[in-house]
This record gives structure tokens, C-alpha cells and sequence, in this order.
């Protein structure tokens, strides 16, 4: 049941440099003063009691408690949750921050290690909820309405039922976790502590990787032969590292029973496979009228014969190169946010005021950008790798939409304020289209109104079609890695067989990109997330679509789905706008947006 609040880096994180302002920080002591706080001591303290108490109470007992009981014991468990999410968040967020600051890894390890202990004792609730008799819940729900609003948070629990194990070795793999962890460790650590040389100036992963959005083409070629010069050297680590996470993880998914490596993350998505496969099929077969047709275009505004990946992000030549200030970012997504409607505006607002954002580059800061929920009575904090570019203010419109709705989401409490993946993008993706349409609206020309429509088209691009390659790659390297170990060219020839499906005939593919797969931190730290970002791409295509065609009270509803946080299904969720995501139709109906800004894009070639 106990289940600690975990930040995700999102995808299209961007990053850039140069006089952007004063760039804001986090200030952690919502949480606690320090490590040395007195605060975290008691709450430590407390926790480590609490869970012997609790298992002392519970444990061998679910099936006798009435009602009344058992909303107690939810109550008891939220509030251990709470707690050690609240230390763990503390000791994560200090870390992303400095990743190659040995005191801070030692302090988030040591956390780690005693929440992990003192919660060991409390592994049987789940295995006992599992074991209930589906009557007696059922109607104990019907007479304690307090208790059935927990109702859908212990139906997922309960899909588990299947594939739980012992609960000796329950406890030996709650035991067991820290060492994943330590893997997870070795990758972000390697990874922030990669240094990059282009044209005589040593710069970080976010750096460099920023370099593949400049206009000087041979700027973006120089960076890409550095990525892969730099990957390739430290290929064997990113291979032991994917190796030994996907080995472990087939391990658990054997012993469970899993039919696939994928199951795992649709139960914990609340999302049948069927719905998943049906998206994926529908981006797959829309490749050619989408990636392929919109990089064909991109390759003759280009003037090129042929494109190689480091053209992939490039600016259009017609695109200005101007540099977006911090302040002018954060004006651009709350006049969106507040246009759309000025609750949004409002709730955002703390996240600049109050160090809720932690924005700037720096030497050994987690790469990416995240919105971490924390905790429900504390408020989440975002982290951005913000340098300037304009699809950096995309991202932070992105983030953004996650803090809101996790704000939103936050009375629900600790079990049910947790949003699904594949709906924890919602409002994210919510927020970066508000912030489009603003910025689309307010084009004075058609030169900027090509370049906004595009520069949409290509994050759409990188957040369905791309994430739809990756799970498709992680498919394939799961299976591979069920046959045996894999060697740095199993896994680079796997990487480049979903890239030029996914990419199209307008690319050639130079030497080195085949170690590309290596940085990606979901592959490591969250084995399938990435369909979530294609599943939330094309629900907020259907939404805004709805948004549009019918805006009368729209705000209403949309406010309400935020608000539901984990506590409701999808079909819901969805229902009061007409939509269903078990519907294949659905993912056409998203997908035909990405179609019709291209459309719009060749019409202006005429």
C-alpha cells in the first residue's frame, strides 16, 4: 500500500543559456530546515514507531474489522505515507539538485534505507486487502460512504491480487528495492557527471544537448558527434545499468506471474492493454502522415538533400534566434493560463512567489525537467533546466499544468490524489496547447505564424511519435533481454530499428546515433512511462477539440477531472465530454490534430 511520491523528468525538457534574468530556486524548507532539522529527526522517529504500531494492530486482522475499522486503518496508513513521503521528497529534491554531492546522495541513501526499513513491517496490508472476500468490502462500502470513497485506490491495489507472491518474499522485495535504487544512482550520477567539449567550451549534458536547436548547422553536427563520442565511451555503463534493471525486473515479473514485461505499469496506469495497444497501433500506422510528411517539409525549408538526426530539433532558417528572458517565459504562460480561465493563473502563481521552481542550469543538477507532488499538505515544487529557448517556455507551461493539478488533486489525500500516469499528463499537456494557441493567436505575421505552427508540430511530434519509438524500444529490449544479456550492439541495433520507422525516409543516420537510447532517464527509471506522454498528447487533443467546439462550461468540468486526482477511472473521467479512450476512434481524433497543423503548414507552401 505504501507507495512514495516519485518525480518523473519529462521528455521534451529543453534547455538553453544567457541572460534570461534572475532565475528562481528552490526553497525546501516547507518541507524541512535541513538535514539537521529537529523536524526530520521527530518525524523519523515517528515513523519508524508508527509502523511497528501499525503492523502490531493490523497485521492478521483485516478480515475482522467492520467498516469503521477499516477507514481507520486507511487513515493510519495515509498518514505513514505522508510522512515518508514527506522526508523522501526532502532528500530527493536536495539531491536532483546535486547529484554529484556525495553528502546529499549519502543523505537521500541513508533516508532511503531507514524509510525503507521502518516501512518493511507493513508490507502485509496489501497482501491482506488482497485477501478480503469481495462481499464483505462491497458491503461495508455500501454502509460507510467514507470508506467507499477509498474504494478505487483499493480496487487497484486489488488488481495485483493475481501476481502477489508470499508474503516472506513480499517483504524480501520490499527489502530488496534500495539495491534497484542504487542502479537508478549510478545512472543519474554518470549521467550528470558527463562532461561535453564543442568548439574549445566544456558544457553540460543540457548544454550540449541544447546545441542540436541552433541555427549553425555545423554547431548542432559538432554537438551530436560530441554526444556520441561522450556516450559511446561510457556505453558498457549505460549497458550494465539497462542490462541489470531489465534482468531484475524480468526476475519479478517471472516470480509474479506477469504475462508481459508491460503489465506491471498498465495495472499501476489503471489502463487495460487493449487501450494501450489500440494507441499504439494508431501512431504507428499515422507515421507516414505525420513525422514522415512533416520532415520532408522540414528537409526542403532546410535546403537539404538529405537530413541527419542533429537536424531533427534545427530552427527553421526563417526562425528567429532570440533568447526568451525568464520573465517574459513566465508572462507568456500565465496570460494563457489566465485567458483560459483565472483560477489556473491563481493556483500557478505560488510557483514563482514563493521558490516552488528551481530553474537554472547548473553543473551537476538532474537533467530534464519534473513537477514533484511531494506531499498532499505541502504544495509540489518543479524543477526546469532553463535556458532561454522558446520551447523552454513550452516546458514550463508543461510543468506548470502538472503543479496545478496537483494542487487540485491534493485534498483527495496521500492515497487518492496520485493521478494515473497516462492522466497525469493531462494537464500538462493542457497547459503547453493553452500556451500555443495564446502565442499562435497573438502571431502578426505569417512567417511567425509558420514557425509557431511548427515548432507545435514538432513537439507533438517528439511527445507521440517519439514516445511511442521508445516504448516500442523498450518492448523489444525487455523481450531481448529475457533471451540473455545483452551486448552495447544488441541494445544500439534494437535503438536504431525503431528509428527510422519512426523518423521517416527523410533521414540518414550518421555514426554514433545508435547510442542515443542511453540518456534516456524513463528507460532506467520508469520501465514503459513513456506511452503516458502519447496517451496525454492525444486525450488533450480530444479535449481541446471539445473545448472548442462546445466552451460553455467547459472550465467546469475540466476543473472537476483535476480535482478527481486518482480517485476516478478514464471512462469517468471522460465521460462528461463525450470521450472514450477505449474507443480506437479516440486516438484518431487526436492524432487528425497533429494531421491538420501540417496540412496548414503545406498549405502555406503553395
Amino acid at each position: 500500500m505504501f507507495n512514495l511520491p516519485f518525480p518523473v523528468r519529462d521528455a521534451n525538457a529543453g534547455s538553453g543559456n544567457k541572460d534570461l534574468g534572475k532565475l528562481p530556486e528552490w526553497d525546501l524548507s516547507d518541507l524541512y530546515s535541513g538535514e539537521d532539522a529537529p523536524e526530520l529527526k521527530r518525524d523519523l522517529d515517528w515513523l519508524e514507531t508508527a509502523c511497528a504500531e501499525f503492523a502490531a494492530d493490523y497485521e492478521g486482522k483485516l478480515a475482522d474489522l467492520d467498516a469503521a475499522g477499516l477507514l481507520e486503518c486507511l487513515h493510519r496508513d495515509e498518514k505513514i505515507s505522508n510522512i515518508a513521503g514527506r522526508v523522501m521528497s526532502f532528500a530527493g529534491l536536495r539531491y536532483y539538485q546535486l547529484t554529484i554531492d556525495g553528502g546529499r546522495a549519502k543523505f537521500m541513501s541513508d533516508c532511503q534505507e531507514k524509510v525503507t526499513n521502518y516501512t518493511t513491517p507493513l508490507v502485509f496490508f496489501s497482501l491482506e486487502l488482497n485477501r478480503l472476500a469481495e462481499e464483505p468490502l462491497a458491503a461495508m462500502y455500501a454502509e460507510n460512504a467514507d470508506l467507499a470513497r477509498y474504494k478505487p485506490v483499493l480496487d487497484r491495489i486489488r488488481a495485483m491480487k493475481p501476481y502477489q507472491l508470499s508474503d516472506e518474499l513480499e517483504k524480501f522485495l520490499h527489502d530488496l528495492g534500495v539495491v534497484g535504487d542504487a542502479w537508478e544512482r549510478l545512472f543519474d550520477e554518470t549521467i550528470a557527471g558527463l562532461s561535453f567539449n564543442v568548439d574549445g567550451e566544456d558544457l553540460t549534458i543540457e548544454g550540449t544537448l541544447n546545441l542540436l536547436t541552433e541555427q549553425d548547422r555545423s554547431k548542432r553536427e559538432a554537438a551530436s558527434h560530441e554526444l556520441a563520442r561522450v556516450f559511446g565511451e561510457n556505453i558498457r555503463t549505460f549497458s550494465r545499468v539497462h542490462n541489470t534493471a531489465a534482468k531484475e525486473k524480468e526476475v519479478i515479473d517471472r516470480w509474479r506471474g506477469m504475462p508481459t514485461a508491460q503489465t506491471g505499469r498498465h495495472l499501476s496506469n489503471d489502463v487495460e492493454p487493449e487501450v494501450v495497444e489500440a494507441l499504439r497501433n494508431a501512431v504507428v500506422e499515422a507515421y507516414p502522415k505525420l513525422s514522415h510528411r512533416y520532415y520532408e517539409l522540414k528537409r526542403k525549408w532546410l535546403g537539404l538533400e538529405r537530413m541527419q538526426t542533429w537536424d531533427r530539433n534545427a530552427p527553421l532558417p526563417m526562425e528567429s534566434t532570440k533568447i526568451v528572458d525568464w520573465d517574459s517565459a513566465r508572462t507568456t504562460v500565465m496570460d494563457a493560463y489566465g485567458a483560459f480561465d483565472p483560477r489556473m493563473a491563481d493556483l500557478a502563481e505560488p510557483f514563482f512567489e514563493k521558490g516552488w521552481i528551481d530553474a537554472g542550469v547548473k553543473t551537476g543538477k538532474a537533467p530534464g525537467a519534473f513537477a514533484h507532488p511531494t506531499v498532499t499538505n505541502v504544495h509540489p515544487y518543479v524543477m526546469l533546466n532553463y535556458l532561454g529557448k522558446p520551447r523552454d517556455v513550452m516546458t514550463l507551461a508543461h510543468e506548470l499544468g502538472h503543479g496545478v493539478h496537483q494542487v487540485l488533486a491534493a485534498d483527495q489525500g496521500e492515497l487518492l490524489a496520485s493521478t494515473p500516469l497516462t492522466l497525469a499528463e493531462t494537464a500538462s499537456v493542457f497547459g503547453e496547447m493553452l500556451t500555443f494557441r495564446k502565442m499562435l493567436d497573438g502571431a502578426k505575421t505569417d512567417q511567425e505564424r509558420k514557425v509557431l505552427l511548427a515548432g507545435k508540430v514538432e513537439d507533438m511530434i517528439n511527445t507521440v511519435v517519439r514516445q511511442i519509438a521508445f516504448y516500442d524500444f523498450e518492448c523489444k529490449l525487455h523481450a531481448a533481454r529475457r533471451e540473455g544479456e545483452l551486448t552495447p550492439d544488441d541494445i544500439n541495433a534494437l535503438w536504431m530499428s525503431v528509428q527510422a520507422e519512426s523518423l521517416g525516409p527523410a533521414f540518414d543516420f550518421a555514426e554514433g546515433y545508435e547510442t542515443f537510447w542511453a540518456y534516456i532517464p524513463h528507460f532506467v527509471h520508469s520501465p514503459f512511462y513513456v506511452y503516458a506522454y502519447a496517451f496525454g498528447d492525444g486525450l488533450v487533443n480530444a479535449l481541446y477539440a471539445v473545448y472548442e467546439e462546445n466552451p460553455e462550461g467547459f472550465q467546469e468540468k475540466y476543473f472537476d477531472m483535476l480535482k478527481a486526482g486518482g480517485s476516478k477511472h478514464h471512462k469517468e473521467l471522460l465521460a462528461p465530454f463525450g470521450l472514450d479512450a477505449s474507443d480506437p476512434a479516440f486516438w484518431d481524433k487526436g492524432l487528425s490534430m497533429i494531421s491538420g497543423f501540417i496540412d496548414q503548414l503545406e498549405a502555406m507552401e503553395d
